[in-house]
């Protein structure tokens, strides 16, 4: 059973599927991979990056908040089982905003060659990294509405710049199916661009729904999931919308994951992304 944001999901072949990864043929063909951009809204491109990377860095996360009581006692960090008891949320908070989100190590990773470089070469230009980039961690087992990430698109939250800014999420570690990693409403990019040239969305930033369920019926479409894998990335557009489901791991292993942008140094930049994610920053 798959639930977000305590929404129990339909997963009836009408409205529960599977995200299409990128073949090998077309790994390497800018022109191919900017057709399924343009159809599907994302790439799914399966051992993207070094498995050790990525895995390296949920070690670095984890064991930078041990002490805050997030992570079990006597466990491997890398592994983030979560603790059973309180979290010292004033800790957490600290070390996630003083230390991690402006530490090298998150920066060498999201700027890493595999990553930008690729960036370079897909958009044909040199690149801009934003510099505020989301690390979230979900603990098993927890679940109502504002644990899960609620169905949004991204330039509801990127007024400011371009609508080309591409977005890529990486799971930091493996993110099978019960873990709740990103799913995405296929075709809504389609919807919501014809939408926007119409100005019918011109709302305040904010995420659509919490009722994932809900939402597939209104647009009569599936969600679409993946087995995630270290290493694996999506990159999708500003246009089709996702969302995350509940984490409800048997063994306590908690999600993490990144969320970074890059777009076109020539197109025009959302100066509110500039500075360090911060949970008050108001975006």
């Amino acid at each position: 059973m798959f639930t977000s944001n305590g929404y129990r999901l339909d997963e009836s072949p009408a409205r529960f599927g599977m995200l299409d990864p990128v073949p090998d043929s077309d790994r390497d063909d800018r022109d191919a991979l900017w057709a399924r951009l343009r159809r599907d809204g994302y790439l799914y491109l399966p051992g993207h990056l070094a498995p050790e990377l990525v895995e390296a860095f949920r070690a670095h996360y984890f064991a930078a908040l041990a002490g805050t009581g997030l992570v079990r006692a006597g466990t491997d960090p890398g592994l983030g089982l979560g603790a059973d008891g309180e979290v010292d949320r004033a800790e957490l908070r600290r070390v996630l905003f003083d230390e991690i989100v402006p530490g090298e190590a998150y920066r060498a990773l999201t700027e890493h060659p595999r990553i930008r470089d690729w960036f370079a070469w897909l958009l044909d230009d040199e690149v801009h990294l934003h510099r505020r980039k989301i690390i979230r961690h979900t603990r098993a087992g927890e679940n109502g509405v504002g644990t899960a990430t609620q169905a949004h698109y991204d330039l509801v939250y990127l007024r400011e710049g371009t609508d080309r800014v591409l977005s890529m999420w990486i799971p930091l570690g493996d993110c099978p199916l019960d873990r709740g990693g990103l799913a995405y409403l296929e075709g809504s990019h389609h919807r919501v661009l014809a939408e926007e040239r119409a100005g019918t969305l011109k709302r305040p930033a904010a995420s659509i729904t919490a009722d994932l369920p809900g939402l597939a019926e209104e647009y009569d479409a599936r969600w679409l999931f993946a087995d995630y894998r270290a290493g694996d990335v999506m990159v999708h557009s500003a246009h089709i919308v996702h969302a995350s489901c509940d984490n409800t791991d048997a063994q306590g292993r908690m999600r993490l994951s990144t969320d970074i942008r890059y777009q076109r140094v020539s197109d025009p930049i959302d100066w509110r992304w500039q500075e360090h994610w911060h949970d008050r920053d108001g975006l």
